[in-house]
């Protein structure tokens, strides 16, 4: 049957560890992007559309690409179209994408958030319709409602630098909302030294920190006020979006001196960029470590590779793509490399879009284990590899090179708070993987040991490696 409740459990065994084992653990989403402001003020949401498409300009840009190769225009899309033409226009487009894992995604998304199990078809749209927004009007159905509703314990969200990070202490001052929200130390704009408002960036900075950005010296000061800052709200990672990556070594003079320019408002040149970025990469790194939180690393995106989209709707609206950039695990190896030497490497999580590189990142990443359990992760199956196929090659991967036991599993990368059945999604498939491999004698067909292994990778890891419930140790 159709997405039944064993959907994707194929064997005996896979049934008995996801419904035993892996389906009631709590979640913990450690990478996404939601508001925190919809979070603090539990936002309440019109109709299906504003919660499933498109919320105030963002939304989800998985589903936009789909509809965008179906011919929908765009008004219908991230325009000024009528939530249900818009709605009807998703349905039409999910219609036509079997095998997509959006396919999958939408149909769980119904059944989770809202008890509807039927197939999302141009014949029951306006079912649907009508019984999802009779659900989004119930008062508890809100943005805390859905946390709580999905088994959430913490949220990380994604924030800059100079974030004041006011939702998160506001959420954090309450008495017991049910669940953390931390944020995530992302530092692009620190780091796009190259960037047109670099300077003006710094000028941010500089008013979050306290501390007057006029050189290098101050700049790496007030770059470790933020991480401090971070950590005295819960902050415990940084996320690195390495689109593409160059290691290319200076001495503090050097980097001074490209600082320097730069904040003079004078061009900074490609090898420059790289100089600056390698050297606040590992100042940060450095700062992480000691601070015992861990780095992200996220690897190989083409970003905004339409120019005349990028123009007219701006990032984050479905124009990236897979990068690939030659020689990459190369470049992070001498980063890791350096950061090791000055005793200054984080626990750390490599992901890459480019799945030709996950056994040379998951090779890599054995040459730096130790001191603590799995210092060094291979990240999950993310964004474009978020599917069947992709979540499967990496528990894979990671098994066959490493210590999958210690896998500290999913996130959703995402703006929906309808997106938590991801979770679930990658716990049928790490179950179908485990179950396949007891039923080949490939392992032991013991309960006890792997539904342990189950519980884990769900969320124990997760729980344990990250440092969210330093409390509960």
């Amino acid at each position: 049957m159709f997405m039944d409740d064993d959907f994707l459990l194929d064997t005996e065994w896979a049934r008995k560890l996801f419904h035993g084992h892996a389906e009631g653990q709590p979640i913990i989403d450690y990478h996404c992007h939601l508001d925190p402001a919809q979070v603090v003020e539990d936002v309440h949401f019109k109709d299906l559309t504003q919660l499933w498409l498109f919320d105030n300009g963002g939304g989800d840009h998985y589903k936009w690409r789909l509809m965008r190769a179906e011919g929908v225009p765009e008004r219908l899309i991230t325009g000024d179209g009528e939530p249900y033409e818009k709605f009807c226009a998703y349905v039409r487009t999910i219609g036509r994408a079997p095998g997509n894992p959006l396919y999958e995604w939408s149909h769980l998304e119904l059944r989770r958030a809202f008890g509807i199990d039927l197939t999302i078809t141009e014949k029951n749209a306006p079912e649907i319709w009508r019984r999802a927004n009779e659900r989004i009007a119930e008062p508890g159905f809100s943005a805390r409602g859905l946390i709580r509703r999905f088994g959430v314990r913490c949220i990380c969200t994604t924030d800059d630098p100079a974030s004041d990070l006011s939702w998160h202490r506001k959420l954090a001052e309450e008495r017991d909302p049910g669940f953390k929200m931390l944020p995530t130390f992302r530092p692009d704009a620190l780091s796009a030294i190259e960037a047109e408002g670099f300077a003006s960036y710094m000028q941010r900075l500089s008013a979050a920190s306290g501390i007057e950005i006029v050189d290098w010296k101050s700049l790496k000061e007030a770059a470790a006020q933020r991480v401090e800052a971070f950590h005295t709200v819960g902050g415990r990672l940084a996320d690195h979006g390495l689109n593409s990556f160059r290691f290319v070594a200076a001495d503090e003079e050097e980097v001074a001196a490209i600082v320097a320019k730069a904040l003079a408002h004078e061009p900074v040149s490609p090898q420059e960029a790289e100089a600056y970025r390698t050297a606040l990469t590992l100042f940060l790194m450095g700062e992480y470590e000691s601070h015992g939180w861990t780095l992200q690393l996220h690897m190989n995106v083409f970003r905004n590779a339409n120019t005349r989209r990028f123009q007219e709707l701006g990032p984050d609206t479905g124009f990236d793509s897979v990068g690939d950039q030659p020689g990459l695990v190369h470049e992070v190896a001498s980063l890791l490399d350096a950061a090791q030497t000055h005793s200054a490497l984080p626990r750390t999580i490599l992901y890459s879009l480019d799945e030709a590189q996950w056994m040379g990142l998951a090779t890599l990443m054995q040459s730096f284990q130790g001191g603590v359990r799995q210092r060094m992760q291979l990240g999950c199956a993310w964004w474009f590899s978020d599917s069947f196929a992709g979540i499967t090659r990496q528990l894979e991967v990671f098994a066959q090179e490493s210590l999958l036991a210690n896998f500290c599993g999913m996130l959703t990368d995402s703006r929906s708070f309808l997106s938590y059945p991801r979770h679930e999604y990658f716990r049928r498939v790490l179950c179908r993987l485990l179950g396949q491999w007891a039923e080949q004698g490939r392992i032991p067909a013991d309960e006890e040991w792997l539904g342990g292994i189950v519980e884990d990778i769900s969320y124990r890891n997760a729980h344990d490696y990250f440092g969210f419930f330093e409390e509960e140790r």
